[in-house]
């Protein structure tokens, strides 16, 4: 008595103690994400405003004169050379190598990507590159976080969790969009929005929101006046929106791919100045239509306010692609989340004017470019629920969210439908990096493919002994105790022997499993989910049972019939057996 009383006393003592622990690591790991978040939100705070401060002073500030023209050019070349001398990784956006350093390289992103992609961003965005600061912000948030995690010298899995959570925290400052970032760092980092880190990825956008708030202000990116839904016949002109959208980011994802297949092919001792060669269109841009061209988010307001004419916008609509996709395919260290935004202003403001010119009930241009930005955002990015959400955020208005989803989705599967790659997933493979694809996933094969009907059983009648004699041949290690439909439980042969060593010949299974929770599968479960249960408890055989009833037996699954699914088992050129309906 005495011992078992000391037994029960040392376990509640583990317990204890084992919960102070998890407690203690749960509340180190809710600070280090608020930590991140704060940091991450910091930096990239000192970002928006180091770039926008160099702007002034190089694009629009009247000091230098003609001498502005070669700011584009002399800002890539600066950044082409840090790049290719110290750099490499601070080329591109920042996604594809963010997401990278999640899928391949275990979570680690070296502290001079981060620093290399700061300057490098500073120097390009700040001389005039139409390129977004978004994606640059995303990989120097994720940089930071890895950073963070090395020097605490976290495990590889911890590691990897910050990678989301920087990312997070990052898109949160930079756009002002923190229920975005979350989706997107989910949507597109992760590629699961119920994955694991979604608290920490929530506290750590939270954090660098508020750090944003306090520094910058909750001012909007974008004051837009109340729009509002002219007609129900509208939502078709939305929806033609939403086709030309998806179309427009076709284009621009295969052009931007081409063009920049070519420039790889160049001698690598050229990649230095590439990115000059960006600047120089840019250049040539300002000098050759000076009243059309002006860098920032400037002409996006004028649209949302419906103050451009829609020749002025289509100008820009051709113009910022081409220059966009020149300066990014050329080496530039920028990102294409701003750049989708200004293009699909442009877009919608020329389509919103040409509904007005034909249809008395439409809406003003301003409702058709917010939409638009939508649309384009999510064909060219590929992420639909973050880019309803990002809009949203980043205009703080809810009176077009109908027309948006439908132009959103619709230029999601137009862009999915034609090109097939994402963007991030296209560019990463010309890096030669292979990222998982959630476009030509295949759905996983069920239980129901292999299961088959229950005939092995062991009554709940029967005692050990007999089940031992039954058994002995059979080369199973676990057979189901039911009579009929009706399942008692399951025994495994290793409890059988137990018992029989035990002296409990004469006892009956039903008695022996009755009341136990015991293993078992249903027939719309991943295969693969069903087999490493079973490579997990060690069994061969588990019951398939009814979702309603867990005594409700449907079939049976061995190793081999789910083996045999796949087409890897002996015998596999027979097919699968036959599947019995749930």
């Amino acid at each position: 008595m005495m011992n078992r009383i000391r037994t029960r006393t040392v376990s509640r003592i583990v317990e204890a103690l084992s919960s102070r622990e998890i407690l203690r690591r749960s509340g180190f790991f809710t600070g280090l994400n608020l930590g991140i978040g704060a940091l991450v939100g910091g930096v990239i705070v000192s970002f928006i405003v180091v770039t926008e401060w160099l702007a002034d002073i190089v694009v629009h500030g009247p000091a230098l004169g003609a001498a502005r023209f070669a700011a584009p050019v002399l800002g890539a070349l600066a950044a082409g050379f840090l790049m290719h001398r110290w750099f490499e990784g601070a080329r591109g956006s920042g996604i594809p190598q963010t997401k990278a350093a999640l899928v391949a390289k275990d979570g680690r992103i070296p502290f001079r990507v981060p620093f290399g992609k700061y300057l490098c961003g500073v120097l390009t965005l700040g001389s005039g590159i139409p390129l977004g600061r978004e994606g640059p912000s995303a990989q120097i948030g994720a940089g930071i976080a890895s950073s963070v995690g090395e020097a605490l010298h976290l495990d590889t899995e911890q590691r990897r969790q910050l990678i989301p959570v920087g990312t997070a925290a990052a898109i949160a400052a930079a756009f002002n969009t923190p229920i975005a970032a979350i989706l997107f760092s989910l949507e597109e980092i992760v590629g699961n929005l119920h994955a694991r880190v979604l608290g920490s990825v929530v506290l750590s956008a939270v954090a660098s929101w508020l750090v944003l708030r306090l520094s910058l202000g909750d001012e909007p990116l974008f004051s837009v006046p109340a729009y509002e839904l002219g007609h129900p016949a509208e939502l078709l002109i939305y929806a033609v929106l939403g086709v030309l959208g998806g179309l427009m980011s076709v284009g621009f994802v295969r052009a931007l791919l081409w063009l920049r297949a070519a420039f790889r092919r160049l001698p690598v001792s050229s990649r230095w100045f590439q990115p000059a060669l960006g600047g120089l269109a840019v250049a040539a841009a300002w000098v050759l239509l000076p009243g059309f061209f002006e860098v920032g988010y400037g002409p996006v307001g004028q649209a949302l306010a419906g103050e451009l004419p829609m020749g002025t916008m289509a100008v820009l609509l051709a113009l910022h692609l081409a220059l966009v996709v020149f300066a990014y395919a050329s080496g530039n260290a920028g990102g294409i989340f701003g750049p989708s935004i200004f293009l699909g202003a442009m877009l919608g403001g020329v389509v919103g004017s040409l509904a007005n010119l034909w249809f008395d009930f439409a809406s003003g241009p301003g409702a058709y470019s917010l939409v638009g930005m939508g649309a384009a955002f999510a064909g060219i990015l590929r992420v639909p629920m973050a880019s309803v959400f990002m809009i949203f955020e980043i205009t703080q208005s809810y009176s077009v969210i109908v027309p948006m989803m439908i132009a959103n989705l619709t230029s999601f599967f137009v862009s999915r439908r034609l090109q097939r790659v994402s963007v991030y997933e296209a560019l990463a493979a010309q890096d030669g990096i292979r990222l998982p694809s959630t476009e030509d996933e295949e759905p996983h094969p069920v239980v129901r493919a292999a299961m088959r009907p229950p005939r092995e059983l062991l009554p709940p009648s029967l005692t050990v002994e007999d089940a031992i004699e039954r058994v002995a041949l059979s080369g199973k290690r676990a057979w189901p105790v039911a009579e009929g439909n009706r399942i008692s439980g399951l025994i495994t042969l290793a409890e059988l022997e137990r018992f029989h060593a035990w002296g409990q010949d004469q006892e009956r299974l039903g008695d022996l499993v009755r009341g136990r929770k015991f293993p078992h599968a249903h027939a719309d479960q991943p295969i693969d989910h069903v087999l490493a249960t079973m490579g997990r408890i060690r069994i061969d055989t588990l019951p398939v049972v009814s979702r309603v009833d867990v005594h409700q037996l449907e079939a049976v699954v061995t190793v081999s019939d789910l083996l045999r699914a796949y087409g890897i088992a002996p015998g596999a050129g027979n097919g699968p057996p036959r599947g019995i309906p749930g």
